[in-house]
């Protein structure tokens, strides 16, 4: 029995919220396969990227990209880690880090990163030495593969990981990046902000570097791609190359 009557009111049953609960699960399931579908037969690509990435490395190779591929547009999205790729339906995202388990993912561009603050928290680190400096002074990151590329640093420095309790983690890469500027705390970058380097805007705090991180294409494999999914990833491999 499924409901329950009580005078003129119909209640559910236990079974009747059971069936209840199963119909809205396969319901919800069948509208996401519809949007899938939907998505494959698009021209539209949803790729979701980092957003000091896409303002300082994608966005100015654009134009090439609707050069080679003019019948597909393309849907920018900020993202900041890979919990994110259900919830928005990416085609593929564009990720800093090394692994990501149960994801295929191409390198784009290999990222030797190197601790960085501006000249005033750099003066201070300089003045406490870099061990006391790395937990004394605010470590800036993402809460997600930074943290992770952040102990991996302190790994290859011979340090132990022992952040500040003032430790600040920002998620977005651009306002992290301004909060380095700033002086908030320091935080590991590569050759994407060579420009304040050279300027004198930021400075390093050592010469020790991270390597084998990098900025990688994420997907579920290639098989889960549709048509212009595919042509995009073909395009971004040929552009790093070029």
């Amino acid at each position: 029995m499924l409901f329950d009557r009580a005078k003129s009111k119909l209640t559910l049953t236990d079974a009747g919220r059971n069936l209840w609960h199963v119909s809205q699960s396969s319901l919800n399931q069948i509208d996401n396969k519809i949007e899938q579908l939907r998505g494959k037969s698009s021209n539209t690509v949803t790729v979701g990227v980092l957003t000091l990435f896409a303002s300082r490395w994608l966005s100015p190779r654009l134009a090439n990209f609707f050069q080679d591929c003019p019948e597909i547009s393309l849907r920018l999205e900020a993202v900041n880690s890979i919990d994110e790729f259900n919830s928005v339906n990416f085609d593929l995202v564009i990720l800093w880090g090394n692994a990501w388990g149960g994801f295929t993912h191409d390198l784009l561009v290999d990222s030797s990163s190197l601790l960085i603050g501006n000249p005033k928290v750099a003066k201070e680190a300089s003045r406490l030495g870099l061990s006391q400096a790395v937990q004394t002074i605010p470590l800036l990151n993402d809460g997600f593969s930074e943290e992770c590329g952040m102990r991996a640093w302190h790994e290859v420095a011979g340090l132990e990981y022992m952040p500040s309790s003032t430790s600040l983690t920002i998620t977005d890469s651009s306002t992290r990046f301004q909060a380095v500027i700033d002086g908030q705390g320091v935080a590991l970058w590569d050759k994407l902000v060579r420009s304040e380097i050279d300027t004198g805007k930021l400075v390093y705090l050592s010469n020790i570097e991270l390597k084998g991180f990098g900025y990688h294409l994420v997907y579920r494999n290639k098989k889960s791609l549709s048509d212009a999914a595919n042509q995009f990833r073909n395009w971004i491999i040929k552009e790093v190359k070029s």
